[in-house]
């Protein structure tokens, strides 16, 4: 009887379900993101970009970030507006920092950007600071993403 308990109570917890401490679940950060809306306050001023005719997106995978803005293709010139960067970046709980190490403005290059984000479904917001006391930026920034790669 002792060994039938024994071999019971074995039995039951080889076939408790366990914790896998090597599975994790991924950042909610990761994937592509398309701006959907974006505001900068400087100086007490708040303007609201008017994204017709541009489009950027953000790429984020599990170490690095990178993103691409431009105007849409017009009868005239479609590169009149470009930008474009990336780098490493890091996020803890909900403070997302990128260090910028690659941008087609190269007085950003070497910086960076802390924001707080917030996922809403397939929503990405991220606002914060951009700030370079050497280059007279100071800028209070809000974006919102939409994903992209469902």
């Amino acid at each position: 009887m002792r060994y039938l308990i024994l071999l019971l109570v074995t039995m039951s917890i080889a076939c408790s379900p366990q914790s896998d401490s090597t599975k994790t679940i991924p950042s909610p950060i990761i994937g592509t993101w398309e701006l959907i809306a974006s505001q900068k306050t400087q100086e007490g001023q708040t303007e609201t970009d008017d994204l017709r005719g541009k489009r950027m997106i953000k790429v984020i995978n599990a170490t690095h970030f990178s993103f691409m803005n431009h105007d849409l293709p017009s009868e005239t010139d479609s590169l009149q507006l470009y930008v474009s960067g990336g780098g490493p970046y890091s996020l803890e709980g909900d403070q997302y920092t990128e260090f910028l190490e690659y941008c087609n403005y190269r007085d950003w290059e070497g910086y960076e950007f802390t924001f707080t984000v917030e996922f809403r479904g397939d929503t990405l917001i991220q606002q914060g600071l951009e700030q370079i006391e050497e280059l007279g930026v100071e800028q209070e920034i809000r974006e919102v993403y939409l994903r992209t790669d469902q």
